[in-house]
């Protein structure tokens, strides 16, 4: 993604040292998901106060937590401590679980694949970030692709992250975005999952067509495949969370395999955003896009019946901006075997 990310130099000064923190437990029902992407870590971070206040049971990190773009391993991990220890960020971590992906620019390099040299050594720093343990299956793997299920029998959540980056080609017509062993993997936690909703995590968008950034639509064929594997293994309440962008907004698009809407929701604007966007196409959008600086929330009414979704867009004063509210009941496969 071009447009807003301009890369910040790299620096030699060494950050002052996050202090070791308690987390907190893991939550037992999940009803508030907060997420965003798009932050440099110089940059002020006005928005961690609001996204605490709207009292999230877990963050999601979507990608460019920094914007690293070096292949020097320590001007990455300067950067990334230096993140850590902000004290707003400081304070989400007392108070929520954060887990997280990354998107080019904490990967190494704008736009990269998996032609970025570094990029082994890239992952452990992510996962040191991310207070992965040092046993970790994360840790061992090619990819930080990894998945979390939250949440009692009848009321779970399961959080798939993908990896865009590790095993990316080219972009084309025939290339490939996730890599066969990511492909076997997603495969197997769909098909095992018991949850109600399953949150697909992905860097970049899933649905918009017609833009001329990054996308999946650049990789048709895996796009279409990630669509055709959601229909065999007849996973329901599916709803994509991207980034990247530099705004934000909700799409929702019908295809043909399978029988519900599919809805995505892009946060993108944590520190900087694409405030000089006129106009962007995108024919499933819902209602308008933001371009200031905001973050996303997902609302869960459990209680609810049918039980009901809000995805929303939330900005520096923690009003919503844009709202899709979305039946749980409609996420569904009539017939699931």
């Amino acid at each position: 993604m071009l447009f807003g990310c301009t890369d910040t130099p790299e620096v030699s000064n060494t950050p002052a040292q996050p202090q070791p923190i308690e987390k907190p437990a893991q939550p037992t029902v999940v009803s508030r998901i907060a997420f965003g992407s798009c932050n440099k870590h110089d940059l002020p971070q006005p928005l961690w106060q609001p996204i605490i206040s709207s009292k999230p049971d877990l963050w999601i990190w979507l990608g460019d937590i920094i914007y690293g773009d070096t292949s020097d391993m320590k001007v990455m991990q300067r950067k990334y401590q230096a993140e850590k220890a902000n004290p707003g960020y400081q304070a989400l971590l007392k108070t929520t679980p954060v887990i997280g992906t990354w998107d080019d620019h904490d990967y190494g390099k704008n736009n990269a694949g998996k032609e970025y040299k570094k990029k082994a050594e890239s992952q452990q720093e992510l996962l040191d970030f991310l207070d992965e343990p040092a046993d970790s299956e994360r840790r061992q793997q090619a990819g930080v692709y990894t998945a979390y299920t939250y949440g009692t029998v009848g009321k779970q959540v399961k959080v798939i992250l993908l990896d865009t980056r590790y095993h990316r080609d080219t972009p084309g017509k025939n290339s490939d975005i996730l890599g066969e062993q990511q492909w076997n993997w997603l495969e197997k936690e769909l098909k095992n999952s018991q949850a109600q909703i399953n949150l697909i995590v992905s860097s970049i968008q899933v649905l918009p067509e017609e833009h001329k950034n990054e996308k999946w639509e650049n990789f048709p064929k895996s796009r279409q495949r990630l669509f055709d594997l959601i229909a065999e293994t007849k996973s329901p309440g599916v709803i994509f969370i991207s980034g990247d962008r530099h705004f934000a907004e909700i799409s929702k698009m019908k295809t043909g395999s399978i029988p519900y809407p599919l809805y995505e929701i892009t946060s993108s604007g944590l520190t900087h955003s694409w405030e000089k966007l006129e106009k962007e196409p995108n024919k499933y959008r819902q209602g308008q896009f933001f371009k200031y600086l905001h973050f996303g929330l997902m609302e869960i009414d459990w209680n609810s019946k049918p039980v009901l979704l809000k995805l929303q867009i939330r900005d520096e004063n923690n009003q919503v901006k844009l709202e899709q509210k979305v039946n749980l009941s409609e996420l569904s496969f009539t017939s699931k075997k």
